[in-house]
């Protein structure tokens, strides 16, 4: 007997046909987003009102999305899309100790932004009055435009305005996003997943060279920024070393066998667990901390105990490391040798800022030199310098890997081709301020 398809089930099958389309269709304007358009697996999920990802899932309801396909079918092409690039510019993984619905706003009206500036046939939509104001107060910053600059903006605004924000730029449901800063093991790999996406995305773009068409360079331009904003945390981790370690591997020791054998013939285990396991952690490295009058001492502070609390989490020291903490503005004015967490600990305790001066990066380099050479370091893995990025470079590149982790906007073209480069946001080591009533 044939089976008698139900109305849940046709309305399941028919809005994956829809997405399949509304896929394609944005694809054709954007080819060099399709891979990231196919990454998200379809999820019907009855109550949503709009779209909504973890960055593994598309969550939707297959009645709104009928309903929607049947009155406003180039909607769904602009939703689709809008969540889509939430997981490129990766908005639902970097959201720090920021305010989480102004935050939202805040990756919704980046996002919108975006699209309103490709001008795509499948996007295209008139600009209400309050988007246009706004797009021209965003135009006004003169920075690379992310959700973490709008954030910024918006924390200036009163309750009133925010409410009209949030009607008029609300196009899918974050419901589904992290809610502590610290990710999950799947939410760090859905992270993972589509920062590599990102960069296939921003690589198959540049490939492109003279064909990219009209409107796409805001995209491009928006993936280089969002690119330059990576977690702090994720940053730290290429300053960690693969080694072995003496300690039990649980991936490698199977209980069952061991505890049989004790049972069975008491003192003797079948398997012994093995002693050793290789894993990444903190070694040995030097912080920099940019002391100069321009350099807020709040801040300073606030980065040593993020620091502080992403090395202290579990399996980020060795047994036995070395981190030292250099002051420097013009010269080098203090330097703190730590060797575990509860010596960083007792350094934040007491610390107090020394300097005040101009910015000259060379000193650091050259003090750090002097360490390496006289034995001090050893096994130095990296540098790590913070600061706002206005001072005296050094020419030649050092014998170990450097960081310059910028507060704010900073001038490419002034810092070395050999040095790495993040742009940290201040909100990250700032209590966030609450929205103006």
């Amino acid at each position: 007997m044939a089976h008698i398809e139900t109305q849940s089930e046709w309305e399941a099958r028919m809005s994956e046909k829809i997405l399949g389309f509304v896929r394609n269709e944005v694809c054709l304007d954007l080819r060099f987003l399709q891979v990231a358009l196919s990454a998200l697996i379809p999820k019907p999920e009855e109550g949503l009102a709009a779209f909504a990802t973890d960055g593994r899932y598309l969550s939707f309801s297959p009645e709104w999305v009928i309903r929607v396909f049947r009155h406003n079918a180039p909607y769904l092409d602009r939703a689709y899309l809008h969540t889509v690039l939430h997981c490129i510019f990766s908005h639902p993984w970097i959201g720090g100790n920021r305010d989480r619905l102004l935050y939202g706003l805040a990756c919704d009206i980046a996002v919108e932004y975006t699209i309103d500036g490709m001008g795509k046939p499948c996007t295209k939509r008139a600009l209400s009055y309050l988007r246009q104001q706004f797009y021209e107060k965003i135009r006004e910053e003169r920075k690379g435009i992310s959700a973490a600059v709008i954030y910024r903006m918006l924390l200036s605004e009163d309750a009133e305005k925010i409410n009209a924000l949030r009607m008029e730029f609300y196009t899918d449901d974050h419901r589904y996003w992290p809610k502590e800063k610290k990710l999950t093991a799947g939410e760090s790999e859905n992270q993972k997943k589509w920062n590599k996406i990102a960069r296939q995305t921003e690589m198959e773009e540049k490939r492109r060279g003279d064909e990219t068409k009209e409107g796409e360079e805001i995209l491009a331009a928006q993936l280089k920024v969002e690119r330059s904003r990576r977690s702090y945390r994720e940053f730290l981790q290429k300053f960690s070393v693969l080694r072995e370690e003496v300690k039990c591997d649980p991936d490698e020791f199977d209980l069952n066998y061991y505890t049989y054998g004790l049972r069975v013939y008491q003192n003797m285990p079948l398997i012994e667990p093995l002693e050793s396991r290789e894993v990444k952690k903190i070694q040995e490295f030097v912080v920099v901390l940019d002391t100069s009058y321009s350099t807020n001492g709040e801040l300073v502070k606030n980065f040593l105990k993020e620091t502080f609390a992403v090395l202290s989490e579990q399996d980020s020291f060795f047994s036995h490391c070395k981190m030292h903490i250099i002051q420097c503005d013009e010269k080098v004015r203090s330097d703190e040798e730590v060797t575990s967490p509860e010596e960083l600990k007792q350094l934040l305790n007491r610390f107090t800022i020394v300097g005040g001066g101009g910015t000259d990066f060379r000193p650091a380099f050259s003090y750090v030199d002097e360490l390496v050479k006289s034995g001090v370091l050893k096994n130095l893995k990296g540098l790590l310098y913070f600061t706002d990025g206005k001072g005296i470079y050094p020419k030649k590149k050092p014998a170990y890997q450097t960081a310059f982790l910028f507060l704010e906007e900073y001038d490419d073209a002034s810092v070395p081709a050999w040095a790495m480069r993040l742009l940290l946001e201040p909100e990250e080591f700032l209590q966030t301020k609450a929205v103006k009533e």
